[in-house]
């Protein structure tokens, strides 16, 4: 999923606990879920981040020279203004476009 399309707000914001209740009957269960899949999210941009970033990376040893790339730093510039994942994965739980199950329910 392209993350940075997403219309997760920016900033933290206060919810109602009872419309994440709604989808699962159970708050915890719905905060899980958002959790894992922030998880998730958290994951894939860290990795997208570095490959991005090891474009630019030089491996000299030598550390009176430092290099300032303009590159690494616009990028590093853009993913931190990104939405963070918790926003981004309550923005999908709530659209219903995150898939989960509870096989303890699935047992009874």
């Amino acid at each position: 999923m392209d993350y940075k399309k997403t219309k997760a707000a920016i900033t933290t914001i206060p919810r109602d606990l009872n419309e994440l209740e709604a989808f699962t009957g159970n708050i915890y269960e719905s905060l899980m879920v958002i959790a894992k899949r922030a998880n998730q999210i958290n994951a894939e941009l860290k990795e997208e981040l570095n490959t991005k970033l090891q474009e630019f990376a030089s491996f000299t040893d030598n550390l009176e020279e430092v290099f300032e790339n303009r590159e690494q730093i616009e990028i590093s510039r853009y993913y931190e203004k990104l939405p963070k994942p918790t926003l981004i994965a309550y923005e999908e739980f709530k659209e219903g476009q995150i898939y989960y199950r509870n096989p303890a329910k699935e047992k009874k």
